[in-house]
């Protein structure tokens, strides 16, 4: 009888249970409808990047299906100490001194690329990028299989084939004539690899992907990362004060999460924690040591770019780095807010401008578009749709790290 009793208010009020919950559910739909954004996890807003993006991808992965092999070995580098097969750069601000004769030894200005350096190889690096992702794009919101077959040929030729890989090494990257073969802070014009991890991801399941190619790119980083934790070079990248650091660790936290390095991933995350942001960050969210530059504001978006994007790679759900804070409030969403007004009025920005391309940023940069959506930010999300997706200036190109952002949309 008391049991029956029971039952009989539980069924009383269900009706009056079963409104408030629709009622509510409708509530959150017109919220989210008088925000502009769709109803998405809670409101959070939502951005169909696969829409947004899908004319500027099949526009590109059309041109990339008509590129023809990419390969370093095709641009000798005449000052190498290296062999054809190894990447080879000089230091961008090391000029030839007009005192001495030959110019050597190199002479540095800070914030002044040398446009007479060796950047062959850089940009063989940037082509393939370019191609392999925006093909890697097209097959994902596409499916079709020609783009897959395509991206396939130029990885093989790149990283695989005996004659026109590229090792996996940067020993040579960054040298200075008269000074330097190589140094650890040339580990970073490597950066732009990094979309190639999640490109064949996008592609890796389509049966015209070769099982074979797959098993030699993860091999291909495994021995780059393996080079980078190990080598004279990395390890004095790994330990540097700025953003080559943050560079450095989100290339190696990249690696290690295509290759299933779970130590690696665990040092990059400690890196994370106990270095960049209560070493790098100030208690206001900028990062002083790129304020202190002769382009501060291309490299204060540089590092926060490279910072949300270690948050995007390394975040689980027991290990949260977009919500790890300091007790002082310090963390990658303080560096966000700090920087998003002067992105959206660069005349606000307090300091001088950058002594080199200042008049191309910003671009639609990739921390505006994961923080939006990971923080329910709107206006981030606004901002970066603002903002032109494939920015003309050379310099500006080469400090964005993801083109394609549909690839690194989890």
């Amino acid at each position: 009888m008391f049991a029956s009793e029971n039952l009989q208010v539980v069924f009383k009020y269900v009706p009056l249970i079963v409104l408030a919950a629709v009622l509510l559910l409708l509530a959150t739909v017109l919220v989210c409808k008088a925000r502009g954004v769709e109803f998405s996890d809670g409101c959070k807003p939502a951005l169909n990047v696969a829409a947004i993006d899908r004319e500027r991808i099949l526009k590109a992965a059309a041109v990339a299906l008509k590129q023809v092999p990419v390969t370093i070995t095709a641009f000798p580098a005449k000052l190498s100490q290296g062999g054809p097969n190894d990447f080879y750069s000089n230091g961008d601000y090391w000029w030839p001194d007009p005192a001495k004769p030959g110019g050597l030894p190199y002479i540095r200005r800070d914030g002044e690329s040398n446009p007479g350096n060796f950047s062959q190889h850089r940009m063989a690096v940037k082509a393939l990028r370019d191609s392999v992702t925006a093909l890697a794009a097209a097959y994902k919101i596409t499916g079709d299989d020609r783009y897959v077959s395509k991206a396939a040929e130029l990885l093989r030729v790149f990283f695989l084939d005996e004659k026109t890989r590229m090792n996996p090494n940067l020993s040579f990257a960054q040298a200075i004539p008269g000074v330097s073969p190589g140094r650890g802070i040339g580990i970073i014009d490597a950066l732009h690899l990094i979309e190639i991890p999640a490109a064949v991801r996008a592609i890796e399941k389509s049966k015209a992907f070769p099982a074979a190619t797959n098993v030699g790119l993860r091999q291909w980083f495994r021995d780059l990362a393996e080079w980078m934790t190990t080598s004279k070079n990395g390890i004095e990248e790994a330990n540097e004060k700025n953003n080559h650091a943050v560079a450095f660790y989100l290339q190696l936290a990249v690696y290690a999460d295509f290759t299933g390095d779970e130590a690696k991933l665990a040092l990059c995350r400690k890196q994370f924690k106990e270095v960049f942001v209560p070493k790098q960050m100030a208690p206001d969210g900028g990062f002083p040591l790129e304020l202190a530059r002769t382009k501060p504001y291309g490299y204060s978006i540089f590092q926060l770019d490279n910072m949300t994007l270690l948050c995007q790679v390394l975040s689980t759900e027991t290990d949260n780095l977009w919500t790890f804070e300091l007790p002082d409030g310090r963390g990658i969403r303080k560096a966000v807010a700090y920087l998003y007004p002067f992105l959206a009025d660069k005349s606000s920005w307090p300091l001088k401008p950058d002594v080199q391309a200042w008049d191309g940023w910003p671009a639609r940069q990739p921390a505006l578009l994961f923080a939006g959506l990971t923080f329910g930010e709107k206006k981030y999300l606004d901002l970066w749709q603002k903002l032109p997706a494939d920015p003309a200036d050379p310099e500006v190109q080469r400090n964005i790290a993801v083109t394609q952002p549909i690839l690194w949309l989890k």
